[in-house]
C-alpha cells in the first residue's frame, strides 16, 4: 500500500523533511500544526485564537487527503503555559466536541518559534465517525 504525503508549502518541511498528513488506506497522521500563516505566527499572545488557527490547519490537511473532522479518533494539544490549557481545550472542544477523540495536553517549555502558543496533531481513521 502506498503511502499519500502531502504538504501544506510551510516553511520548515523541507528544511526537516516532513509531510504535513500522510495517509495509508484508511488512516491518517497530521503533523504537529500551529499559527503560522504565510510563514508568519498569527494571533501572537492569543492561545485560544492560536489553537483555534492550528486547528483549522490541521483540518484543512486532513481533508486535503479525504478524511474530516470526524474521522479523528486521537489528537495531542501542545502548550506552552499550562495555567492557560482552559484556552485551548475549549478551541479543541469546538472542533472535536462531538467527536470526542482520545486526547493529551502536553506542557512544553517551548515551540519552535518563541511567539506559538500551542500546537497540535491528530490521528484519523476514515469511517471512525460513522
Amino acid at each position: 500500500m502506498t503511502a499519500l504525503r502531502l504538504g501544506s508549502g510551510g516553511p520548515w518541511e523541507d528544511v526537516v523533511g516532513y509531510s504535513r498528513v500522510v495517509a495509508v488506506g484508511d488512516q491518517a497522521w497530521v503533523s504537529g500544526c500551529t499559527a503560522t500563516v504565510d510563514g508568519e505566527v498569527v494571533h501572537v499572545g492569543d492561545m485560544a485564537a492560536q489553537a483555534r488557527v492550528a486547528l483549522s490547519v490541521l483540518v484543512t490537511a486532513l481533508e486535503s487527503a479525504g478524511f474530516t473532522a470526524a474521522d479523528v479518533v486521537r489528537t495531542r494539544l501542545y502548550v506552552t503555559d499550562t495555567s492557560r490549557w482552559e484556552e485551548a481545550g475549549r478551541a479543541h472542544g469546538e472542533v472535536f466536541g462531538a467527536v470526542r477523540p482520545a486526547t493529551a495536553m502536553i506542557g512544553v517549555a517551548a515551540l519552535l518559534h518563541p511567539d506559538m502558543l500551542v500546537e497540535v496533531e491528530a490521528d484519523a481513521v476514515r469511517g471512525a465517525g460513522s
